[in-house]
């Protein structure tokens, strides 16, 4: 009987459970006995759903139809005992009746217990549930909380009744609204994570947060104003206060049910983001410190950019004024000579304005004037300007143009610039060579359909290693009185005209350099 059609063999039944079934087959035994062997005239076999009864919550599905198959064959053996083959109407309805009870009874039973085991296994499956929820719960390192948001959620919706719309306007007008709202919050559990945040605290202080809660911080206002206005989930930053008087930065998350039923245990978690925000805010800090080193850099750069470039208008102004006083002082004055020193004064002054004029351009963000240069009338101009320091340290200048290319669209005095300077640079590299070697020969030609090149190559003693390696670096320089700015400069204006510069040594001696234009050229910021 242990193991017979049980509901659970392996459990051990109660000594009332026991009793029921001893019982069961006592009736069940009872029953057959007086149907059989007595005259009695009714339908006794319907006590047999007794026994059914009985065993009900004992045995299993297969148990239970075996019983009832049981019971109603001992129904039938009766009858056959009784009345035969060929019994009267009577005893044959009496028959059908027991039977029909028998397996109704069976068939209750058996949705009974499929019943009973669902309800059992969703009990298990809710409970499994829940200990995986609270596992969760507890051992997460994020600070979780259960706080019941019923209370407070039924006091704005009493608002809402009442004709308020506006939750910030009705909170500035009723300080207390805010305490009020907090005291309607209570905890109703915490994490050791949640307690950590708080400064280590005993899970029976924080009830109520009103204590931790900053009394300027308007994070609270707004998850009330995100209840209010029926939202689904709340993310905002705000600042809490440690056990110990610390503040402390959290990002405030939280996520509402559907059923309004399910507010007195809504979630909410905190992040601490203290030394985040505080690493952002020193980030923030540093580039705004870059920054302003940033415009001291530049206001540094843009004066040695504005002394390099002037210097060399600026001082042949000074010789060509020395030159006219020296025209000026000879009994009877050389007028001729003085008209054309005036008008190099002219010209160098002009293009001292020029210079300064492009810079401002540059500081304006104006677009500067694009116009068709002629190349070789640039170098031929560029030569003149030059033609006393060529003079005094005794160069030669060549100069070589393709036949196909004449012109270009670019900044006139921004082309002259990088000429002047480059020009300029090897003379000063020719200082120590022999007066008969000292050469200069300007190239013109096309470096491709789009592009044209202009070759500056000098007979001097060429680039070192680690020149060519940061010979376009702001203050790389190797004059004693250079400021480096030069070639990086060049290098700028080209390059913001969609040009090149290059420097490398030449394969005859001297140095090389490069520059390239597009024949189109563009402006870029």
């Amino acid at each position: 009987m242990r193991s017979f059609g049980l509901a659970n063999p392996k459990r051990r039944l109660s000594n009332y459970e026991i009793g029921a079934v001893s019982f069961a087959f006592l009736l069940a035994a009872t029953v057959f006995y007086l149907d059989t062997f007595t005259e009695i005239q009714s339908a006794l076999a319907t006590l047999y759903v007794i026994t059914l009864l009985l065993s009900a919550e004992t045995l299993t599905e297969k148990g239970t139809l075996l019983l009832a198959g049981i019971c109603i064959g001992l129904s039938a053996l009766s009858y056959i005992a009784g009345h035969g083959l060929h019994g009267d109407l009577a005893a044959a309805l009496r028959l059908t009746v027991a039977v029909a009870a028998m397996v109704i009874t069976c068939l209750l039973i058996i949705r009974n217990q499929r019943a009973r085991l669902a309800l059992i296994k969703f009990n298990a499956d809710l409970q499994s549930s829940e200990e995986r929820y609270r596992t969760i719960f507890e051992q997460s390192r994020v600070a979780l909380w259960e706080r019941d948001y019923s209370q407070v959620r039924a006091l704005l919706m009493k608002l809402r009744e009442n004709g308020v719309s506006d939750l910030h306007a009705h909170a500035r007008n009723n300080p207390e609204f805010i305490s009020d709202c907090i005291a309607c919050v209570p905890t109703v559990a915490a994490n050791a994570a949640a307690l950590e945040l708080l400064g280590h605290v005993d899970a029976r202080n924080i009830k109520s947060m009103r204590r931790y809660i900053a009394q300027d911080d308007a994070t609270f206002l707004d998850l009330m104003v995100a209840i209010f206005n029926s939202e689904s989930y709340f993310e905002g930053k705000g600042a809490i206060i440690a056990s110990d008087g610390t503040t402390k930065l959290v990002l405030l998350t939280v996520g509402f049910p559907e059923d309004v039923a399910n507010f007195n245990r809504v979630i909410v978690g905190m992040f601490d983001i203290t030394e985040r925000e505080m690493a952002q805010k020193a980030l923030f800090e540093a580039q705004a410190e870059l920054a302003r080193a940033s415009r001291a850099a530049t206001i540094g750069a843009l004066s040695a950019s504005l002394a390099h470039e002037l210097n060399q208008p600026l001082g042949a102004l000074v010789v060509n004024a020395q030159t006219l006083q020296r025209w000026l002082d000879r009994d009877p004055p050389d007028l001729a000579a003085v008209s054309r020193s005036a008008e190099r004064i002219v010209r160098d002054s002009q293009r001292a304005s020029d210079i300064i004029q492009s810079t401002r351009s540059l500081l304006g963000r104006r677009n500067p004037v694009i116009e068709p240069v002629s190349l070789i009338d640039l170098v031929s101009e560029t030569r003149a300007l030059m033609e006393g320091e060529l003079l005094r340290s005794r160069v030669a200048f060549e100069t070589s143009a393709a036949s196909d290319m004449h012109t270009v669209n670019a900044v006139r005095i921004e082309l002259q610039q990088v000429l002047i300077n480059l020009i300029t640079n090897a003379v000063q590299a020719m200082a120590a060579t022999p007066e008969e070697h000292r050469r200069i020969l300007v190239t013109i030609g096309s470096a491709d359909g789009q592009e044209v090149s202009v070759k500056v190559h000098d007979s001097g003693p060429g680039l070192g290693a680690e020149i060519l390696q940061n010979l376009f670096k702001p203050f790389c320089t190797t004059k004693e009185s250079g400021l480096g700015m030069g070639l990086s400069i060049c290098r700028s204006m080209l390059e913001a005209r969609g040009g090149t510069l290059t420097a490398a040594n030449h394969t005859e001696g001297g140095a090389l350099f490069e520059m390239t234009m597009p024949i189109e050229a563009a402006v870029h910021e």
